[in-house]
């Protein structure tokens, strides 16, 4: 009797322990999926812009339209949504001047392009000059 006492007291020990290093666990994974959504957040409000602060990324801003935002990114985030569906819901929503960065698509494909086409005449119109002298 004593000993069937023991081995239940023995196996209640291990399932304490059991019990107490899955909570740990638990606690853990939330605690890196937790700081794994605010890097996200981070992320995402970098490259919006604040439409109340014009210059100002949602990050940067604490005006209300900006932390309205950050808490609606955080909760798409939680609730399984990826970087580009939050982007995209966004410009839906806001229109591609919320993106700092919008990427290159058909709409901004000559503002990409602006910069190389400004190069090439400059050194047109710099090699005209040279060689005229010559």
């Amino acid at each position: 009797m004593m000993r069937m006492f023991m081995k239940l007291k023995r196996l209640l020990k291990i399932k304490i322990l059991i019990i107490f290093i899955l909570t740990c666990l638990s606690f853990n994974n939330t605690a890196i999926s937790s700081s794994f959504s605010e890097e996200q957040t981070i992320n995402i409000t970098k490259n919006l812009r604040c439409l109340i602060c014009q210059g100002q990324t949602i990050h940067e801003s604490n005006s209300d339209f900006a932390e309205s935002m950050k808490k609606y990114i955080k909760g798409e985030l939680e609730s399984g949504k990826t970087k580009d569906e939050v982007f995209s819901s966004l410009i839906e929503k806001y229109g591609q001047w919320i993106v700092y960065d919008p990427g290159i698509s058909r709409n901004t494909l000559l503002l990409w392009s602006l910069p190389l086409l400004l190069f090439l005449i400059g050194g047109v119109i710099i090699a005209k000059k040279i060689f005229r002298k010559i």
